[in-house]
């Protein structure tokens, strides 16, 4: 059976993909022009917000998120109103990214939704995935915190500075470590 979708549809889809697709070239140009554009940009210039409206899925209201700010293709990252992203936020958006309402990101988190294979040829065949990111409404990131492919964190979950997320948080929780663990209930 042939798959006759474009590289950029397989992508979109969650499936395996090779990124030579020249529309995935196009969004990735276009996002790294605008994170450009956003890092060398005097962040009190009122103009930020534009262009993080630009770059972004979506982009609520009373929002920000301090550059420097790296990501693959920015319109398939949401970020929601009222939240916070410190400096350094990393947003590898090859599949949705969600981030809820009134939520902080510590310095240096990283959102990455890209994975790979783990079979030695598709690898190196340079195939590729991604599984979505949620983080609800008031999660709490601390620096660095690193989440993997497919987690949902749950509302009002805190996560520990350094924690690297691989499976989905509950909703009203203190996570820490690598890989994260539930620690305590709020």
């Amino acid at each position: 059976m042939s798959d006759d979708r474009t590289m950029r549809e397989r992508m979109l889809a969650g499936d395996l993909y090779i990124a030579d697709d020249p529309e995935i070239a196009a969004d990735l140009d276009r996002a790294q022009r605008l994170c450009h554009r956003i890092n060398a940009t005097d962040p009190t210039d009122p103009s930020m917000r534009d262009l993080f409206r630009e770059l972004l899925g979506s982009y609520g209201e009373g929002s920000e998120i301090r550059p420097p700010f790296h990501c693959d293709y920015g319109r398939y990252f949401s970020f929601g109103s009222h939240s916070f992203a410190n400096f350094g936020l990393v947003v590898l958006d090859v599949a949705p990214v969600v981030v809820g309402d009134d939520c902080q990101l510590g310095p240096r988190v990283q959102l990455l939704t890209a994975t790979h294979p783990l079979e030695p040829g598709p690898r190196r065949d340079k195939w590729e995935s991604a599984a979505p990111i949620t983080l609800g409404d008031n999660v709490w990131l601390g620096g660095g915190v690193i989440v993997c492919p497919g987690v949902t964190i749950g509302d009002n979950t805190v996560v520990g500075a350094g924690s690297v997320v691989t499976k989905d948080l509950p909703a009203n929780v203190v996570a820490v470590g690598s890989p994260a663990r539930v620690v305590r209930e709020l």
